[in-house]
């Protein structure tokens, strides 16, 4: 870095300054991949090692005088985020430093669209957005030619400069260079992307030299810069595939079943280590519509943090089951942590709160932003959960203040779970639980900008447990209710919800009645009903 800084020093002119643009590579290694065929959960290495070894790296470009830093030739998006995640925490460490730009580049490997790990381009960018960056790009891997369609579609997507830096073509062995493109060659490409608004930075990377460089500079010397396209506010997740959750977004499924709480089936499996099973669960969930699947591992006989990883690994292997986002559930922060150090994609975070305090919530949330994931808040403080519309509202209210004006986190990546409590339990404090859940999801829609909604919708009938039919109505009826006020999300069994109108009308008066709190007798009406729909044995069938 110090013969670079002295290299520009000689030849920058005060028309033409010359920087010097600090790399850090991907490494040899891949923290998403196996090298081990027989076992998919190995890595040979770890997202700690390679934050140590990329900090170390960071310290040195920046001492040496780097005045930007480029995470480029990226294969793997998780060897990526601990690059980001090094140089922010080199910075956090030296707040007398000037934080250098940031500039992040991929390598799409083949004509799949998808760099080595798997990511589609769109995903990957979902992935590295939070780094903010100066410029995302891709460079390596292909030439200009080949690379022209994943380049048009970052340029439509990313909200910030666009910087593209192709091989002289693809490589061949036969010619003088090892590559085939002439400077005229790549130029000319890289002039079209200009004239097309792809770019806003180029340059060349493997086989380019420095006449094919020359040659870039000329033609583009008068060439107009990419505009920056309006991208809405939203909350952009991604898996290997991007998913995007906006205004004009359906009901998120989360599906709950790989959650050893909330599933014996699954605990006996993980607990016996029959992790192929345990996989086809993910699986099945994926297959039957679930948009993101909730990962927990809180058993007391489990060494949770362990298993965590192992199955976050293992997925990574499968893309059938990787290709959507994963929300990472446990009430352990050592645990949550061990997971976000697993996922190359943007994950959500279950949950953070404020039972620990402020700042205990603070420190949560800024490694969240750091990983990269979004973040389900639970409306818990430090005298407890929030069981009344009211204090929903303040505990919610005061959480977004403080994620939004003292950490930055962007309002589109909080998701508020206001707590789904079990309702027609017999004591009447409970009556009101689901109406407080549906008005308090109504005020955080209308009161805290881009802020989305969760909840756990199994728990709101846990009081008809053994009565499938009932709670799947009452699945139906509530979702019914809350979607209307503004619910995003939420962790549900998608064989336990059916279709509002096709619920029987006297079946639905008493669910109603119930969810509605509308009647002083609605839960005895309930019960009563109940009693006569148990029995029939559901008929399985894949819903659409």
């Amino acid at each position: 870095a110090k013969l670079a800084k002295a290299a520009t020093a000689k030849y920058s002119t005060p028309d033409k300054p010359r920087f010097v643009c600090g790399a850090l590579g991907p490494t040899p290694k891949t923290a998403s991949i196996s090298p081990d065929v027989n076992d998919p959960a190995a890595r040979n290495v770890t997202f700690d090692q390679l934050v140590t070894a990329y900090h170390e790296q960071v310290r040195g470009l920046v001492d040496g005088g780097a005045d930007v830093l480029l995470v480029e030739t990226i294969f793997d998006t998780l060897n990526c985020k601990a690059a980001l995640f090094a140089i922010d925490q080199y910075f956090d460490e030296h707040p007398e430093k000037e934080r250098l730009p940031l500039m992040i580049s991929g390598t799409v490997t083949d004509a799949s669209g998808r760099i080595l790990s798997g990511q589609t381009v769109p995903a990957f960018w979902n992935s590295v957005r939070h780094a903010r960056p100066l410029t995302i790009g891709l460079n390596c891997a292909l030439g200009a030619a080949l690379m022209r369609p994943y380049a048009e579609e970052l340029s439509q997507i990313a909200d910030t400069f666009v910087c593209i830096y192709p091989n002289a073509g693809l490589p061949n062995p036969m010619s003088d260079t090892g590559f085939d493109e002439l400077p005229e060659d790549t130029s000319r490409l890289l002039r079209e992307f200009a004239e097309a608004g792809f770019i806003n930075v180029a340059g060349g990377c493997c086989g380019t030299t420095p006449d094919h460089i020359a040659a870039i500079a000329k033609v583009l010397a008068e060439a107009k810069p990419r505009e920056l396209p309006h991208v809405p506010v939203a909350q952009r997740l991604s898996g290997l595939e991007p998913f995007t959750i906006d205004d004009d977004s359906l009901f998120v499924n989360v599906g709950e079943r790989t959650n050893v709480t909330g599933s014996k089936a699954f605990a006996r499996m993980i607990l016996n280590e029959q992790y192929d099973e345990a996989l086809s669960v993910a699986r099945q969930q994926v297959e039957n519509g679930a948009q993101v699947i909730d990962i927990n591992m809180d058993e007391a006989m489990l060494d949770s943090l362990a298993a965590m990883q192992r199955f976050l690994n293992l997925i990574a292997s499968e893309p059938d089951i990787s290709r959507v986002p994963i929300m990472i559930d446990s009430s352990k922060w050592s645990v949550i942590e061990a997971g976000l150090k697993c996922v190359q994609g943007k994950s959500i975070v279950n949950s953070i709160s404020m039972k620990e305090g402020e700042e205990e919530f603070i420190r949560q949330a800024k490694l969240c932003r750091r990983y990269g994931a979004a973040v389900i808040v639970m409306a818990f403080d430090e005298k407890g959960q929030a069981d009344t519309f009211e204090r929903k509202i303040e505990i919610c209210e005061r959480a977004y203040k403080v994620l939004t004006e003292v950490v930055g986190f962007p309002p589109e990546d909080i998701i508020f779970d206001p707590n789904i409590f079990a309702i027609a339990t017999g004591i009447e404090e409970h009556n009101n639980y689901a109406v407080d859940f549906i008005n308090a999801t109504r005020w955080i829609k209308d009161n805290l900008p881009h802020a989305k909604i969760s909840g756990g919708v199994s728990n709101v009938s846990f009081s008809f447990r053994g009565n499938d039919p009932a709670r799947e109505a009452i699945h139906t009826v509530f979702l019914y209710h809350a979607i209307k006020a503004g619910m995003t999300m939420g962790i549900v069994n998608a064989g336990m919800v059916g279709v509002y109108d096709d619920l029987p009308a006297e079946l639905r008066e008493r669910v109603e009645d119930v969810v509605l709190n509308r009647r002083e007798d609605a839960t005895e009406r309930m019960i009563e009903f109940a009693a006569t729909l148990k029995g029939g044995a559901k008929q399985e069938a894949k819903q659409e």
